[in-house]
């Protein structure tokens, strides 16, 4: 296992006091290592979870060239003579079912959508673009090329081929996919445990009575949602109390249960906390000042085995940190290939002050104008516990670490919420 200190060697000009966030990203990197347990599960209880080994298809889909549509399937090369064509019509193809009979030169032959196509027939003319007279088919000039409205066999998948690759989360279209194979299950990684605790004498639980000075419990009630998300198996550990033995018992447990723990709090630079000074007696940790807004102050490093992040406090600092660094990583244990969330452009619709040397995550709200580009706007009040503007948002405004002011009409990248938060 590699120490945190043999991972700081490798990172090039690292320093912990002011990382930039490639930095912190490639250092996590190397922290973290996917699971290795297999399970194999049923499709209906495969929905988001990382396939572990490729899945090969048995056979070609479809199996057959087919009709895509309602028609008449003929031969498309009376179609190179240009001008209008009249075929007599020899029965009626169903889906399910081989046509035994033959389509000679001259004659088309009435198919529903997905019927084998016999030898020689390769074109089919939806059935509302002809005129029908008794068993004669007419076909304006014009309408179609040869080979249209035909599903080739193996157009889908060809036999041998590699339908669905290991390390792909597993969405509806996959599933779907692997069924049109006829699998009934398929292996996969089991969940990521994830523990997930708040610390702070400030800190209240939703339910309990409001005292001057307290807040209320947001932070852990955000990223166990955001664990759900990601399919995690979630262990909550609650609220623990900035008392030495509380903290500790917390964290053993924790860390005896757990691939990941998650806390939120008491990691502030300069701050003498209960919490830091647990996570150094108990593991090998690191605290660093990231170059980042909000964020700055964020722990990372391992109890034992069991990977450990220290969030900040403020709630947005929360879900900022975690889906720029800890989302990443939690991917990467959980076996699942580079899942990075893409970056839109956009026009800002408004002037923004940055200065260079930090990356920015500014929450914002992306439309579309009346001309068809996509445009951006902040929510307006950027504080770090200002947890309303990131309801309001539909994704953040990443200013890189170089970047400077920004202009109105400028573009700038923005991170997408939608399917993540």
């Amino acid at each position: 296992m590699t120490s945190l200190e043999e991972i700081a060697r490798s990172l090039q000009g690292y320093d912990p006091q002011a990382l930039k966030m490639d930095d912190a990203n490639a250092f996590i990197h190397r922290l973290v290592a996917p699971v290795d347990d297999v399970v194999t599960l049923p499709l209906r209880q495969c929905q988001g979870r990382v396939l572990a080994e490729d899945l090969v298809s048995g056979m070609a889909v479809p199996a057959h060239d087919n009709s895509a549509m309602d028609g008449f399937a003929f031969d498309g090369a009376v179609l190179k003579k240009g001008g209008p064509v009249s075929l007599r019509s020899v029965g009626t193809a169903l889906a399910g079912k081989a046509w035994t009979g033959s389509v000679d030169a001259g004659q088309c032959l009435k198919v529903m959508t997905g019927a084998i196509l016999p030898a020689g027939v390769d074109t089919v003319v939806p059935h509302e673009l002809v005129r029908v007279d008794g068993d004669t088919v007419h076909i304006p000039a014009g309408l179609l090329g040869v080979g249209d409205n035909r599903r080739l066999r193996g157009e889908d998948l060809q036999l041998g081929g590699v339908a669905l690759s290991r390390g792909q989360r597993l969405s509806p279209a996959a599933i779907g996919l692997a069924a049109s194979l006829g699998m009934q299950t398929l292996p996969v990684y089991r969940r990521l445990r994830v523990a997930c605790m708040s610390t702070g004498d400030e800190v209240l639980s939703p339910g309990e009575a409001m005292r001057e000075g307290a807040v209320y419990d947001s932070n852990r009630y955000t990223v166990t949602s955001l664990l759900d998300r990601l399919g995690c198996d979630v262990i909550e550990c609650g609220v623990v109390r900035d008392d030495p033995a509380a903290l500790e018992a917390a964290f053993r447990s924790a860390a005896a249960q757990a691939d990941v723990i998650i806390s939120s709090g008491g990691v502030s630079v300069g701050e003498a906390d209960f919490t830091k000074g647990m996570m150094r007696k108990l593991g090998d940790v690191v605290f660093w000042r990231i170059a980042m807004r909000p964020g700055r102050p964020f722990a990372v490093g391992r109890i034992g085995n069991t990977v450990l992040f220290g969030l900040p406090g403020n709630p947005v600092a929360v879900m900022v940190t975690f889906l720029a660094l800890v989302r990443p990583a939690l991917l990467r244990m959980m076996g699942a290939g580079d899942e990075s969330l893409p970056l839109l452009r956009a026009h800002s619709q408004e002037p923004m002050r940055k200065k260079p040397g930090r990356t920015e995550y500014q929450r914002g709200v992306v439309t579309t104008s009346p001309e068809g580009r996509l445009e951006v706007r902040t929510t307006g009040n950027q504080g770090s516990g200002v947890l309303s503007s990131m309801v309001q948002a539909n994704g953040l405004i990443v200013l890189h670490h170089g970047q400077g002011n920004v202009a109105e009409g400028d573009l700038v990248d923005v991170m997408m919420f939608h399917g993540v938060v």
